[in-house]
């Protein structure tokens, strides 16, 4: 456990190191932000194998925010996951979570896992 904090103190300093803290923690606040609203319109949509998507979408919106909104994205991700492993989820469900997760915080397009007729509201 000390070495989990260890290693999520130092990507803090590296990230935070090249701009300062105020833009760093205002990028992760509105990070934290776009997953929340990724979240809540996942839960509002409804939508059958919309996950991905909005595991995505999530992740793409706050990573655009800068090295503060990919922290606050990486950083909320896996404990998403973590907690939800614990659950009961299989193990391949997580892992196609993660990858959804690294494929919008890499920049790619979200839409790769947009389900056919989801709202465009979404």
């Amino acid at each position: 456990m000390k070495l989990s904090i260890g290693i999520i103190f130092c990507f803090l300093i590296l990230g935070v190191n090249s701009q300062g803290w105020g833009s760093f923690i205002k990028q992760a606040a509105q990070g934290t932000k776009d997953m929340w609203r990724a979240y809540s319109d996942m839960k509002e949509a409804n939508f059958k194998n919309s996950d991905k998507y909005f595991h995505a979408r999530g992740n793409y919106d706050a990573a655009r925010r800068g090295p503060g909104g990919a922290w606050a994205a990486r950083v909320i991700s896996n404990a998403r996951e973590r907690i939800q492993g614990l659950s009961g989820r299989g193990a391949e469900d997580t892992a196609a979570d993660q990858f959804a997760n690294r494929w919008g915080r890499s920049g790619k397009d979200p839409n790769h896992f947009r389900p056919k007729g989801l709202p465009s509201k979404y």
